[in-house]
């Protein structure tokens, strides 16, 4: 605070600066992120319209992994924040989990056809719980990694802006998955069709994947990172080893859960995130049966013209995130880029019009206002909330913060998931039914399709408004850090 009690702003070093390159380079971990997390989630309808799949195993299929998964999150995120090497905490998963996550990804949809629900149920089920092992091994080190980048208040959200604009290229091609794989002139079949774009994916996660731990350099040595323990003795037994870190992880846990900033943010995300998981598959339907009348074909053709109206949307809302955060504070940004969005959703009621489906376009920048400016904010957020974290237990615990909160969201996507599936039937939605879905089957679909995401993008702006971490406060939590490390750098202050 300045004299007479005013914010003041914060300007950044040149050394706390991080050059473009680096910024690009993990922004490519995000691309990869994002591209795994769109395909799998944009390609599940093909288990219901290719393989023909009933809705709600198709959904319980798709969350029982992502139980799993949220489950081995934590456990990465304290073997990163664990680990001693010579090329750091971090990148030596990020290399490894890249290649595993894209060589499982393709594999999982080498599904054959003409087999039952239970056979399709069990194979999808155990293979994408082996790919989200890799895919873990992979995203929680990356996530880890882009808190300990910088130790800036304002160069974080520009690294999270950077990192998000980057990603969000994953979902300007990701709505077409549905048109790719159903694109007759290509693919006789779209389970065809979905074999041949896993594999296009797989190679593309594996290849760029691996970019961000070439590229990049940790900032924390591990002599800084890991304290000193009973793991350097030479004494120490395999199960007195074991023991000692199933101690130190449940400790770590229930630490990191006690953090009320930290725990805002997890149920915010929570929210808004999984508010559009929920009915990600909705709009499809509406599209494609309320405002194309059964027509597949056209209704994916025009859902990938949302979605990409969308995608490209979100690389100007990421700029203008950015921009407004650094002006106005990251929380009253989150409370702009999720207002707007719940103005995009309530849109969908007038704009999905089977007399005018060009409509279908104009709710599509608004309601990337949601995901662009969640994924830009919270990671910057994130980053302050470790600081303050390490001020109050002397350790650095990026992969513990980073992990629990994917733990939350992951927990709450599996939900989503299975829900989604169950809603879906619960609308009287029969793929058999064609074009002749009951009217109020299509009323059920897009009143779900609205009201789950506006609700929840209102509690987690409710949710957010008690969050405490300002740009004073963030700044003082450096300076102390600082003198405990004995370092001189002194941030410059702008009245």
């Amino acid at each position: 605070m300045s004299p007479n009690g005013t914010s003041v702003t914060h300007a950044t070093p040149a050394a706390d600066r991080i050059p473009f390159s680096g910024k690009l380079a993990y922004g490519m971990g995000a691309f990869v992120n994002n591209l795994l997390a769109a395909a799998i989630g944009g390609m599940l309808i093909i288990l219901n319209l290719g393989f023909g799949m009933d809705p709600a195993l198709v959904g319980l299929a798709s969350a029982i992994p992502r139980v799993t998964d949220a489950l081995t999150d934590p456990i990465m995120g304290f073997i990163s924040d664990q680990t001693r090497s010579r090329w750091g905490r971090r990148r030596p998963y990020i290399f490894i989990g890249a290649i595993l996550s894209g060589l499982f990804f393709a594999l999982l949809w080498m599904m054959p056809t003409g087999r039952s629900d239970l056979f399709y149920f069990w194979y999808f089920t155990i293979g994408s719980t082996i790919f989200y092992v890799g895919y873990t091994i992979f995203a929680t080190p990356w996530v880890a990694l882009g808190y300990e980048l910088t130790p800036d208040y304002h160069e974080r959200t520009r690294l999270m802006g950077v990192q998000n604009f980057i990603g969000q290229l994953a979902y300007v091609v990701s709505p077409w998955f549905l048109w790719i794989m159903t694109h007759k002139p290509w693919f006789a079949t779209p389970t065809i069709g979905a074999r041949w774009l896993a594999i296009v994916i797989g190679i593309v996660a594996a290849v760029v994947g691996i970019l961000p731990a070439i590229f990049l350099r940790e900032r924390f040595s591990a002599s800084e990172a890991v304290p000193a323990s009973v793991a350097d003795g030479p004494t120490e037994t395999a199960w007195a080893s074991v023991r000692r870190n199933t101690t130190a992880f449940f400790k770590g846990f229930a630490t990191t859960l006690r953090s009320r900033p930290y725990l805002r943010l997890c149920i915010a995300t929570f929210l808004v995130f999984n508010g559009f998981i929920m009915i990600s598959s909705f709009s499809s339907y509406v599209i494609i049966y309320y405002v194309f009348g059964g027509d597949q074909q056209r209704g994916a053709e025009y859902a990938g013209y949302a979605g990409t109206v969308g995608a490209v949307s979100t690389f100007l809302i990421i700029f203008f995130i950015t921009w407004l955060a650094t002006r106005v504070g990251k929380k009253r940004a989150f409370y702009v880029s999720t207002g707007l969005s719940m103005v995009g959703y309530a849109m969908k009621w007038f704009c999905y019009d089977p007399t005018r489906p060009w409509l279908v376009l104009l709710p599509a920048p608004l309601m990337a206002f949601g995901l662009g400016g969640l994924f830009t904010l919270m990671g910057s957020m994130m980053a302050d909330v470790v600081d303050c974290d390490e001020l109050e237990t002397q350790q650095r615990r990026e992969g513990m913060f980073g992990s629990i909160f994917w733990w939350v969201v992951k927990v709450g996507m599996a939900a989503a998931l299975a829900g989604g599936g169950y809603l879906l039937n619960a609308t009287g939605f029969d793929v058999a039914l064609g074009s002749a879905q009951t009217p109020e089957t299509l009323v059920l679909l897009r009143l779900a399709d609205i009201l789950v995401p506006f609700v929840a993008s209102g509690l987690a702006i409710w949710t957010i408004a008690g969050y405490p971490i300002t740009e004073d406060k963030a700044h003082d939590v450096r300076l102390q850090l600082e003198r405990r490390r004995g370092q001189s750098t002194q941030p410059v202050t702008i009245p």
